[in-house]
Order: structure tokens, then sequence, then C-alpha cells
């Protein structure tokens, strides 16, 4: 089988990471979260007291902040300047910060640059909100992975509760619902399906349902390719 770049988009809720690790699993390619590198130099701004709404500071940081991700007895652990912050980025506050890293250009400019050298040797799976439009563009394989608002709130929902963290769904609700604008409105890189990619609406779908529809997507195009 070719060494395919398959390119999982969609907004938040929808399953990306989940799906993408599930995909990596199966075809045995390495899963990049693209997503956990904005949550790292959210972390690391919230930690350092850097303002979210100054740009030129949330550059710089992202310039001097190294940040890897690691696969670990089957789990990727991510990296901030060598101190393990897998777990610290997944809290909502990050979560949200995270959100507004991602409009600022300087920052996506670094950032991409670094998805773009990880993933250029194929054999990956790497998931966003720009990977088949501005990552890489010319991926093997381009998915678009949709669910209804309720659902992608109500697992966002069950996150949350799972790690102990207070919160109301109707709270949640509104959270993805301003999520969905911020990620569709922003200047720099919006969340847009590419033309060429294959829309999977998994909102009636596990995950396993969803993955193996993709693995088939992928075998398929690597026959063609």
């Amino acid at each position: 089988m070719s060494k395919l770049i398959i390119a999982i988009d969609g907004p938040v809720g929808s399953g990306k990471s989940t799906v993408a690790r599930r995909v990596a699993e199966l075809l045995n390619y390495t899963y990049l979260d693209s997503g956990a590198m904005y949550r790292a130099v959210a972390w690391k701004a919230l930690r350092d007291g850097v303002a979210l709404d100054a740009p030129a500071g949330l550059e710089a940081l992202a310039r001097s902040t190294r940040i890897d991700l690691v696969r670990e007895d089957g789990t990727l652990r991510v990296l901030v300047d060598g101190k393990d912050v897998t777990e610290p980025i997944r809290s909502a506050t990050v979560s949200q910060a995270a959100s507004r890293v991602a409009v600022v250009a300087g920052v996506r400019t670094v950032l991409v640059s670094e998805q773009q050298r990880a993933g250029a040797a194929g054999a990956v799976v790497m998931e966003g909100r720009d990977i088949g439009t501005v990552v890489f563009p010319h991926a093997h394989l381009k998915i678009f992975l949709e669910a209804s608002v309720q659902v992608r709130a109500e697992r966002r929902y069950r996150e949350h509760l799972e790690k102990g963290e207070v919160c109301k769904l109707e709270q949640v609700l509104e959270e993805v619902r301003e999520r969905d604008r911020r990620d569709q409105e922003r200047a720099v890189s919006p969340l847009v399906r590419a033309n060429d990619a294959v829309l999977v609406d998994n909102t009636a779908m596990d995950v396993d349902e969803t993955a193996r529809l993709i693995v088939q997507l992928a075998l398929g195009q690597s026959a063609i390719g």
C-alpha cells in the first residue's frame, strides 16, 4: 500500500481526533494531532501570562516553543519544551484559548510549517480544521467529518464529565456554536470543506464505523494511486 497522506478536517465535536487515531491504528500509520499543537501554545500562553489578544506576543511564543508529539505505549504524548502536557491541554479553558490562538496568522505560519515537515514522508493521518485546504492541499485522501451540532455538543459534554469537569449541556452547546462561528469566520485559514474532500456525516455512526469507512476509502485511493 502506498504511503498516503490522509487529511481529516471538521468542526469541534465531530470526532476528528478519536477517528483519526483509529484510522492510523488500522492502517499502521502515524497519527498527527494538529490541534494539540495549538492547544500547546495556548497552554503556555496561559501559563506565562501572554495575552490572547496580542498577536505579536503569541507569534513570538510559538517561535520559541518546542512542541513534540511522541508515541508512548500506543498513546500520543504532547511535550512542550520537554514537559508532558498531554492532560492539561485538554481542559475546557485551554480549548477555548486555543481557538483564539489559532486565528493568529503568525502562529499558524509557524505551526503549519511544523505540520508539513512532520507529515511530508506520508503514511500519516492528520486532523484539524485546515489540513486539506492549507497544510496538505495535495493530500491523497481528504475527509470532511461532520455531525449535527446537538450531537457534537453532547460528545463534548460527555468528555468534560469524564474529566471530572462540572458543566451544563446548554453551556457546552453554546460553546460549540461559538467555536463553529469563530472557526468559520476567521480571516486566516477558516474552516471550510476542500472541494475534493469526501463528506462523512457521523451523526449516527460510532468511532469504529467511521474509521472503517475512511480506511476503505484509503484502500481504494491506494489502489488507484
